[in-house]
């Protein structure tokens, strides 16, 4: 099939920022694209060929959109599953597949899944309720400290608490969730992995991720991570495991652990380009992005190795500030070596919200991440009113 400057058209489910970076590499192929997204000023509506408003978690709009286009592809994991599945069996490819989202989109099945493939992950149980929580509690078949997880709708450290005693269970939600043992280890690290349907696999090299203490969100990510080449080896080949056991089309954030002992434990996964890759952008022969299309259009898999090294530091809404946004001090952080912001369209701040990012390269790693704490505090995501 002739994807480009032709009639074949990329469909696009959600319209936030991970696919409006997307649509800068289907300009570069000139690959026409359909987008749909519930909020009518999404990010991707000035870049897509065609835009429509609708929840995506409907099953009949979803199914609707989806026979429009050729390829049907997400950029957020809240979609209508039933609508996925029931474009497939028309013979619409949709990637990644719907049998994969599935497994992802509740973290109770997503975690068992690791179970059942000796994919090394957390000690967990699954709890229906909260109050099923509360009672395994107070008979002793689980204890504190752990790591309480709403199975579905958490992201971007929404849906998930430290629990260290009674009272700070009181708070979430009565949802079904998981329960994990808490995990002392010594970083936190990612590896995007990407597959066609000819099944090429390639992996990006790992990145070390820093979280804000508060928000539980990322605020730096490093490639290539600070950690020995045989734990960077390790990481790697078990990203490749996850891969092959999802048998995903696409890509897959394999997010981990480094316990204090160099084991690597699976945290969560992502099929999609995630905010671990977005260094990808200045820093890599082949974006995230570009290779997430040549992954599924089952076009050759791109160089995934680093030309610098890189260091990408989230712009969040400053707590205290709502409403229309204003980046102070931008032009200050441009004069910075090696400095890109991305601005991701967002009219409204509000506290720790996602507003953009900032790349910084380096041929020194170590100066890279200096440079990113300056830029981290220079610029600020405020409220202009």
């Amino acid at each position: 099939m002739n994807y480009f400057s032709s009639s074949f058209k990329l469909g696009i489910l959600g319209g936030g920022q991970l696919g409006k970076m997307m649509l800068y590499d289907t300009r570069k192929y000139d690959i026409q694209t359909y987008v749909i997204d519930p909020n009518p000023e999404a990010p991707c509506k000035i870049a897509c060929d065609h835009f429509e408003e609708g929840d995506l978690m409907d099953y009949d709009k979803v199914l609707q959109f989806g026979r429009k286009v050729d390829v049907l592809t997400f950029e957020i994991e809240g979609v209508n599953v039933e609508a996925l599945e029931q474009l497939e069996k028309e013979g619409k490819k949709v990637y990644p597949q719907a049998a994969v989202l599935r497994k992802i989109q509740d973290k109770g099945i997503q975690k068992q899944f690791y179970s059942d493939h000796n994919i090394p992950t957390s000690p967990f149980k699954v709890y229906q309720e909260k109050d099923d929580l509360t009672e395994a509690l107070v008979r002793k078949e689980w204890e504190y400290p752990f790591v309480w997880k709403s199975s579905t709708g958490g992201y971007d450290g929404k849906g998930v608490s430290i629990i260290r005693d009674e009272e700070d269970l009181i708070p979430v939600a009565n949802t079904p969730c998981i329960a994990e043992k808490m995990i002392p280890f010594k970083n936190e690290l990612a590896v995007i992995v990407a597959r066609n349907p000819s099944g090429e696999v390639k992996t990006y090299p790992v990145v070390e991720m820093e979280f804000h203490p508060e928000a539980n969100q990322v605020e730096y990510v490093i490639c290539p991570a600070r950690i020995d080449s045989a734990v960077a080896k390790k990481a790697r080949e078990l990203a490749v495991k996850v891969s092959e056991a999802f048998q995903h089309v696409g890509l897959l954030a394999v997010e981990m652990f480094q316990t204090q002992d160099d084991e690597i434990l699976v945290n969560e996964v992502a099929p999609r380009p995630h905010n671990s890759g977005h260094y990808s952008i200045e820093a890599s022969y082949t974006n995230q992005f570009e290779q997430h299309l040549r992954a599924i259009l089952d076009l050759p898999l791109g160089e995934t190795e680093s030309k610098v090294g890189g260091v990408m530091v989230n712009l969040v809404g400053e707590e205290g500030h709502k409403g229309q946004v204003n980046y102070q001090n931008i032009e200050k952080i441009m004069q910075m070596p090696g400095v890109t912001p991305h601005i991701y369209g967002k009219k409204q701040t509000r506290p720790f919200r996602k507003m953009g990012h900032v790349t910084i390269v380096n041929k020194d790693i170590n100066e890279a991440r200096k440079i990113a704490e300056a830029v981290k505090k220079e610029i600020k995501v405020i409220s202009s009113e």
